[in-house]
């Protein structure tokens, strides 16, 4: 029983130290994304173009935004849909 606990123990430290690792070694590819080109671009740009950007950036979120709500109304208005009372199956109870 004690090897038992001891092994999930171990498991459980392995796996944290795993993610940990992972998320370590994942972060500067995460951040290397910033196109140097499109940086340089933005910031030799005037105000207006920067305010452009912002503009674009807002419009562009709008439609997944507005499909993700869709669906999560879409599932909670049908949440119910299979779980009515008389198509209910009563488990037997003679087995």
């Amino acid at each position: 029983m004690k090897t038992r606990m001891k092994f999930r123990k171990v498991s459980r430290l392995v796996a944290i130290s795993l993610m940990a690792l992972v998320a370590l070694t994942l972060t500067p590819l995460a951040f290397s994304q910033g196109c140097s080109l499109c940086y340089t671009q933005a910031a030799n740009s005037g105000a207006r173009m920067i305010r452009a950007l912002r503009s674009g950036i807002i419009i562009l979120i709008i439609p997944p935004l507005s499909i993700c709500l869709a669906a999560m109304v879409l599932a909670y208005r049908r949440r119910n849909q299979f779980n009515q009372a008389d198509a209910r199956v009563e488990p037997r109870s003679d087995w």
